[in-house]
């Protein structure tokens, strides 16, 4: 029964192969392109909650992250090249493993997406409380608008996090009436990012001091079972700034000379920011340092807990990297740039909008073609008479995200969504095998290099960080998934599109819903 309810993978391909797509793309286009899908939220967000959990191991566990990565977006290049349809890990799992699998694929992604959402608009809120209310208009929120409560790991004194909702309700709305962006508002976001992050580099590795590198692992490689902490722990968590990489592979179709180009697309623009990414640490550490505040028997209070954010409130932790919400222009600050830090802080309230944007996008794309397919409520997939936008579920999903970025912190929020992408890219790359075997006369303009080596690494590698992840964390994970399997067994199953023998291939056909973001290549994660 796990395998039956295989959709047809010729009537997917027949549907892709009427969209014929130009060659232009080139390597470095390609990494250019993964570079700015990549850089923004986790480097900017979660460089406090990483170094908590490692120290200046933060270093060892960009890297850590960065080569899984790597090995997945390997696997991710195949497949979306030969099923270059909307729909993800979802519809790739549904075209090899049948439709049970599918639905918690798609299942894990709704929450993945929705989750990460509120997690990026908890980091904004950050810059925009400390830079643009605090730095630049003299205005401190008061501590029960700008943080959740104590009890779910807010701020003392904390009760709803007022700019994150906002933020969230905000781009929702946008989203609704069908506001776009442009592909040239687009690159200037990504040249602001890198550019601020460059500036960072240029003005805190100079004025790095080895000695707060020491210890380089306070809490050890490896923080234990369910823990969360240590450098493995860390990278579970940091392995959200990694996301958006597998953009470049959907790419795939307008690639010249896609078997070289695409992995050297892939992999170059992961290895330029995993370097990136760890100079950037090196600078922060090195600078302020970022030791973590230790609890008892020397383990690092848990990033985003009632603990930690109870000793950040006390005047001698208060300044420490592992309690700024805006952590980067915090330690321009320190050393003496406050203007510059200002400008980065500006640069992040600028620039993560749009990730919030892209992340309801995606959501609202998947949850729209499980609809399509019968495995939701036909009446989430409405299409808005005037605004022409899946306005139901937009509204919905924007709601869940608000209310989860009104009330948790951004590590807790960026742990919980890194649980559903760790399964979406080990589903993707059992799907790459199993077509290997099933489909192997299927054309393919990029073949993963030795699958049987990258395909079972990607799998380790994905079961390994989700190992690592805080218990709470990876406890969410499964909950959800007995939900939706009790969500497909009562609702999906008997309804579904494919289980009443009506075979259709809606991922190109979406009845008016906008299909792109100009500027923005289909992917399946942001």
């Amino acid at each position: 029964m796990i395998f039956s309810r295989v959709k047809p993978l010729d009537a997917i391909l027949d549907v892709a192969a009427k969209k014929s797509l130009e060659r232009t793309l080139g390597a470095f286009q390609l990494m250019l392109f993964g570079i700015g899908c990549v850089i923004g939220t986790g480097i900017f967000v979660l460089t406090a909650a990483g170094a908590q959990k490692a120290g200046p191991g933060l270093m060892l566990a960009f890297a850590i992250a960065g080569a899984i990565c790597i090995v997945a977006a390997l696997c991710y290049a195949e497949i979306a090249a030969m099923i270059p349809v909307s729909g993800s890990a979802y519809t790739y799992t549904y075209a090899t493993m049948g439709e049970l699998l599918a639905w918690t694929v798609g299942w894990a992604l709704i929450l993945e997406y929705a989750v990460a959402a509120s997690a990026v608009s908890v980091g904004w809120s950050g810059y925009f409380a400390g830079t643009i209310l605090n730095e630049f208009l003299g205005i401190q929120l008061p501590a029960w608008l700008s943080a959740g409560p104590l009890i779910l790991g807010g701020a003392p004194g904390g009760l709803i996090n007022l700019p994150a909702l906002v933020i969230a309700l905000l781009v929702t709305w946008l989203l609704m009436v069908g506001t776009r962006e442009s592909a040239i508002f687009n690159t200037i976001l990504v040249a602001i990012k890198v550019t601020a992050l460059t500036v960072f580099l240029f003005l805190t590795l100079p004025a790095v001091e080895l000695q707060r590198f020491n210890p380089f692992l306070p809490a050890g490689m490896f923080g234990g079972f369910g823990s969360g902490v240590g450098a493995v722990g860390a990278a579970a968590t940091i392995f959200f700034a990694y996301v958006g990489f597998d953009a470049v592979s959907t790419a795939a179709e307008e690639t010249k000379n896609p078997q070289r180009n695409v992995p050297i697309g892939l992999v170059g623009s992961l290895l330029f920011c995993t370097v990136f990414y760890i100079l950037v640490a090196a600078g922060a550490i090195g600078t302020i340092g970022g030791q973590p505040i230790m609890g008892p028997g020397g383990i690092p209070f848990p990033a985003g807990s009632e603990e930690l954010a109870r000793q950040c409130a006390l005047p001698q932790f208060s300044q420490m990297l592992v309690c700024s919400d805006e952590a980067l222009a915090h330690v321009l600050r320190q050393i003496g740039f406050s203007e510059v830090g200002n400008m980065l802080g500006i640069a992040a309230f600028v620039a993560l909008p749009s990730v919030i944007l892209v992340l309801l996008f995606a959501q609202t794309r998947i949850f729209f073609v499980m609809s399509r397919d019968g495995l939701l409520p036909e009446k989430l997939s409405r299409v808005h008479p005037r605004w022409k936008t899946p306005y139901v579920v937009t509204m919905i999903t924007g709601a869940v995200v608000a209310v989860g970025a009104a009330f948790l912190p951004v590590g807790q929020l960026a742990d919980i969504s890194n649980g559903g992408t760790l399964f979406a890219f080990m589903m993707v790359a059992i799907a790459v095998m199993v077509l290997r075997r099933t489909a192997p006369e299927v054309k393919r303009s990029f073949r993963t290099p030795a699958l049987w080596l990258v395909g079972p690494a990607t799998i380790a590698g994905c079961i390994f960080l989700f190992l690592n992840l805080p218990f709470l964390a990876m406890l969410v994970l499964p909950v959800w998934g007995a939900i939706g399997l009790v969500v497909y067994f009562g609702y999906s199953r008997s309804h579904s599109l494919l289980g009443k023998g009506i075979v259709e291939i809606h991922e190109q056909d979406t009845a008016g819903i906008e299909p792109d973001i100009p500027g923005l290549a289909d992917r399946g994660r942001d």
